[in-house]
């Protein structure tokens, strides 16, 4: 077996790994870069190797920085079959889409308002080329073996984080490869705990909190107190979140604080289509986390969702207090910028981050003490309180990870440390090296080594 590392080294966006066996070639995740421009540019590049002649994509999970590129891949000649669970694929449905529609829409406004250096602007790929790609998905169970070959052969085990979440384990009869994909926490008030993999002869491992442990406090307690200090200065909170898997854990904080009579009963918006859409197929998939029909609905009926461009522009009139929870987390796209661009020059009110901002974001920017920011081409001063629940992360930290990793009977020969940034990765090397005494390697971009 031959591996490159076609993404997600030194940062935690881009995941792809190309396995080659024989005369097969089989694609890990297919994610875009996100964050940094010099990342971000990556996309617009041309794939490494001709995606024609890849046979096919296994796939971890739904998120965008593990899925978003498969529609520009199928564009470029891919034909072969993507597979991934069931839920991946129901998510893939509404992220992929909305990814090409937001991307048409971002390359749209950029020529309407001239904020571009290209002319015209062009979308990465459009809403139209994600539906093809969604044509070549095929669905696989969790922990059953699927042939690729007469020799090759893959399954999926559950990874908690989002709903289909797995690690993948690839084999040829004589070697075995772990591809982790992102580990969720055990004890995660929602997700099941990740599945423990017993054995693999080599192992690619995220790393995104490879440097730190999730505060002990509790989340919803801060959260709780973020909320009624905004409230008491009469002010909007701004939550901006993931559409997949965090707003779904924000909803269910929300709904348990309002429950408890923590916070007032005040108006809470879901304002992301794709994010109300992954809210619906969490009542679709309760096998995979751990609410029952019935909490699900409640959960699911916390927020008012807001589905047209009319009622979005209307949560921007509003001068009572409110929860506003809208994708994109990081604050890169999507309707939060809005919101954003509407409330952060107010110190009434609160932008609240949801976990982990890649170095880049504006997300990252903000949380980092930026005093202005760029919006739709414009400087925006920042007066709003700014705010980030650390501990509300799908990712286990460095110590959830060393207990999953302790679960191995025997160590594998070699452990590559991926999706994380340089520090992070660096630090959980040593971790691993001194805990558990294993191989540990960094790979760096388009690395390729032999298995």
């Amino acid at each position: 077996m031959k591996l490159t590392f076609m993404g997600a080294t030194g940062t935690v966006t881009g995941s792809k790994y190309l396995l080659e066996d024989g005369n097969k070639r089989i694609l890990v995740d297919c994610g875009l870069f996100q964050g940094l421009k010099e990342l971000r540019l990556r996309n617009w590049k041309a794939f490494p190797v001709d995606p024609g002649s890849i046979d096919s994509v296994l796939l971890t999970h739904a998120h965008i920085d593990h899925s978003g590129y498969l529609p520009l891949l199928v564009k470029n000649g891919f034909k072969g079959k993507i597979y991934c669970t069931e839920a991946t694929y129901d998510l893939c449905r509404i992220l992929l889409p909305d990814c090409g529609r937001i991307q048409e829409s971002d390359a749209e406004r950029a020529n309407r308002y001239g904020y571009t250096k290209h002319s015209p602007a062009q979308p990465l790929y459009t809403e139209a080329d994600a539906y093809q790609a969604l044509k070549l998905f095929k669905t696989v169970p969790f922990g059953k073996d699927h042939f690729l070959s007469d020799f090759l052969r893959f399954n999926i085990n559950r990874a908690g984080h989002i709903l289909g979440a797995g690690s993948i384990k690839v084999s040829d009869g004589q070697t075995s490869i772990l591809f982790s994909g992102d580990l969720g926490r055990p004890h995660d008030p929602i997700m099941k705990a990740p599945v423990q993999v017993q054995d693999a002869d080599y192992l690619v491992l995220e790393s995104t909190y490879g440097d730190r442990l999730h505060e002990g406090h509790d989340p919803m307690e801060k959260m709780a107190d973020i909320i009624n200090r905004t409230v008491k200065r009469g002010g909007i909170v701004i939550i901006p979140s993931f559409a997949v898997g965090r707003a779904q854990l924000i909803l269910y904080y929300v709904h348990e604080l309002i429950r408890q009579k923590k916070i007032p009963k005040l108006p809470v918006y879901l304002d992301s289509p794709m994010a109300i859409d992954a809210t619906k197929i969490w009542q679709n998939h309760v096998d995979e986390h751990r609410l029952d029909a019935k909490k699900c609905g409640e959960v699911c009926r916390t927020a008012k969702y807001t589905q047209t461009v009319e009622e979005s522009k209307a949560l921007d009139t509003r001068a009572v207090p409110a929860i506003v929870i809208s994708a994109s987390g990081m604050a890169t796209g999507g309707r939060v910028l809005h919101h954003i661009a509407r409330y952060i020059g107010d110190e009434k009110n609160t932008i609240l981050f949801a976990g982990y901002q890649a170095a880049g974001t504006r997300g990252s920017r903000l949380v980092h003490g930026e005093k202005e920011i760029k919006l739709f081409g414009r400087l925006f001063p920042v007066r709003a309180e700014i705010n980030n629940l650390n501990t509300l992360s799908a990712h286990a930290d460095y110590a959830e990870i060393l207990d999953w990793l302790r679960g191995f009977r025997e160590a594998p020969r070699k452990t590559f440390l991926t999706h994380g940034e340089p520090e992070a990765a660096s630090s959980f090397k040593f971790k691993i090296e001194e805990h558990l005494g294993w191989n540990v390697e960094i790979p760096t971009y388009m690395e390729q080594v032999e298995l």
